[in-house]
């Protein structure tokens, strides 16, 4: 965000507190009511932003991570598509060596019975 975003954002919020202290006014409330619901109303607007926000960050759906993610394939997707097949076989045969080996190493070295094992008491 630039920082004449930032001030535009703020300018538009304090002229939506104005716009609705005198909108309250004109509905009937008196100036004191009426700049005690105004700032009610901006504060719920803040913290329902707050929370979308929240929401936003922690289901990664901010636009720098989308933005990051898309790069992150893209270049991935590059690399890719310029090995050539011998590189992408020796690749894949190494990818698959790797979890041949995890999956022989998963049972913890205890063999195959790891369920049985139990500690000395």
């Amino acid at each position: 965000m630039r920082r004449i975003d930032a001030l535009g954002i703020g300018f538009g919020v304090f002229v939506t507190g104005g716009l609705a202290y005198i909108i309250l006014q004109q509905l009937g409330l008196g100036s004191f009511e009426a700049g005690i619901w105004s700032q009610v109303l901006l504060v719920g607007g803040l913290l329902g932003w707050l929370f979308t926000y929240a929401v936003r960050a922690t289901g990664k759906k901010m636009t720098y991570h989308q933005q990051r993610e898309q790069y992150e394939e893209a270049f991935f997707k590059k690399r890719l598509d310029e090995l050539s097949p011998q590189e992408l076989a020796q690749i894949q045969a190494e990818l698959e060596q790797e979890q041949g080996s995890k999956r022989v190493g998963e049972t913890g070295g205890y063999g195959e019975n790891s369920d049985s094992v139990t500690p000395n008491s």
